[in-house]
């Protein structure tokens, strides 16, 4: 993602353009994949709690905006370091890292928000 987290303010459009990017690249393949890989969708809820928790919002839906930036950053630093989303195909699910479960639990709380 390469709009910088200051542009967020920029208003909906760049936040759903962020969150849209995030599901094509992660959200979509990976949530199908924890549908039907043993413990993966524990790993994700357990992630969207604790992203709950970072950004203040235990027990309430966060928003939009906050997601997206989160998102961004974590993006920004993990491929700073490397990191590569994996293929789309079940196999690279199975042992998905910590990033990617928490880039796909980011997608499952964006996709609740919209709800």
């Amino acid at each position: 993602m390469s709009t910088p987290t200051a542009n967020l303010g920029a208003g909906h459009a760049t936040v759903q353009m962020l969150l849209d990017r995030l599901h094509q690249r992660i959200g979509a393949a990976g949530l199908a994949a924890a549908a039907v890989i043993p413990g993966l969708s524990a790993r994700v809820d357990q992630h969207a709690a604790e992203v709950r928790d970072l950004l203040g919002v235990r027990g309430r839906r966060p928003t939009l905006a906050a997601l997206a930036s989160y998102a961004d950053g974590l993006l920004d630093g993990a491929t700073d370091r490397g990191w590569q989303a994996p293929q789309h195909d079940l196999a690279s699910w199975v042992g998905a890292d910590g990033v990617t479960v928490r880039l796909m639990a980011l997608c499952a709380l964006a996709r609740s928000a919209m709800a």
